[in-house]
């Protein structure tokens, strides 16, 4: 058998990681993302099956593309998730095998998840106050995801836990400390990301955005902080507490954008792949995967549209577009 070349785009960049949406449901409603009445689900024959988004996976690891993330939607909310999770994580050439949760239902299914094979979990945690949890995500969870990334942090394997915590200006600003803090006394790497254009009321305004920097020098007056260099493809800047007590991260996609080594490529719930998470055009994989494409017709689909991934993202540019969908049928 021939050796299969590399998944590689335009632009010279290697495909490494794929974001790979398996619900667009979810049992949140944050404001950064939905609309507090929801969005029309997805009918359950438009979502990939367990069995497409294996055979997509393997296609797409034989190019060379071994992390794979899953995100929704809400994963967890996924029928029998972690059954998916063990079937992607035995696929031939994925190392690593991740997912991004609210947390609502980890302390159910933490267990499962970290004996199916995923390794890394990235949990979102707006606020550490119950209120204000609410007020963001319209869902009054806090103590249950509290809990169940307590439940995660018993399995050694789950380690490093990261926290999300999207940074609005006006409602993140009191966040901040209490965020440091809670890197600091609990084993989790906090992170914090920039409000990017992708909220359903399609209220974004740059203003709305509290950067990366100014949530550094907030926590670096109190907290002193030194800088962990960058690895290649990393989305994060990570900055370690000088006296050694945990470390913090920055997502800046906005202010300090990562574009120029982005490895990776995202397909959403209903199997359309998107070359970034801005992209105002899709490739439908799905239709032809059911129509009977064989394998190499379906890598040279995938090689075709990779071919046009975007340079960079334009979301600082006059006459930037907002895409249609939001992050949550996106994929977070």
């Amino acid at each position: 058998m021939s050796k299969i070349e590399p998944l590689r785009d335009g632009h010279s960049r290697l495909i490494r990681d794929v974001r790979i949406s398996v619900t667009d449901r979810c049992n949140f409603r944050c404001q950064y993302c939905m609309p507090a009445e929801g969005l029309p689900w997805l009918e359950r024959d438009e979502v990939l099956s367990f069995e497409e988004l294996e055979r997509l996976v393997g296609l797409l690891a034989s190019m060379g593309v071994h992390d794979v993330r899953l995100t929704g939607g809400e994963p967890l909310v996924r029928r029998e998730f972690p059954r998916l999770a063990a079937l992607l994580a035995a696929v031939p050439g994925v190392r690593d095998l991740s997912v991004t949760t609210n947390g609502f239902l980890l302390e159910r299914d933490a267990a499962a998840l970290v004996e199916a094979g995923i390794n890394r979990f990235n949990v979102s945690v707006d606020s550490l106050q119950r209120d204000r949890f609410f007020e963001m995500t319209r869902r009054d969870a806090l103590p249950r995801v509290l809990r169940g990334l307590e439940v995660l942090a018993g399995f050694p394997e789950a380690h490093p836990i990261k926290i999300n915590a999207v940074g609005m200006r006006g409602f993140t600003e009191t966040e901040i400390l209490p965020m440091a803090e809670f890197a600091r006394s609990h084993p989790y790497e906090v992170r914090f990301i920039e409000f990017m254009p992708l909220d359903a009321d399609h209220a974004w305004d740059p203003s709305l955005v509290l950067t990366g920097d100014e949530i550094r020098a907030a926590i670096h007056a109190v907290y002193p902080l030194e800088a962990v260099p960058r690895e290649p493809s990393a989305t994060a800047r990570v900055y370690r507490f000088t006296d050694g007590k945990g470390k913090i991260g920055f997502i800046n996609p906005l202010s300090e954008p990562f574009c120029g080594d982005c490895d990776r490529i995202r397909v959403t719930a209903e199997g359309k792949l998107r070359t970034c998470l801005f992209s105002l055009h899709e490739t439908d994989l799905r239709t032809p995967m059911r129509a009977g494409a064989s394998d190499d017709e379906l890598r040279e689909t995938i090689r075709d549209a990779v071919w046009r991934k975007e340079l960079k993202h334009r979301v600082n540019e006059p006459g930037y577009r907002q895409p249609q969908r939001t992050m949550s049928q996106i994929g977070g």
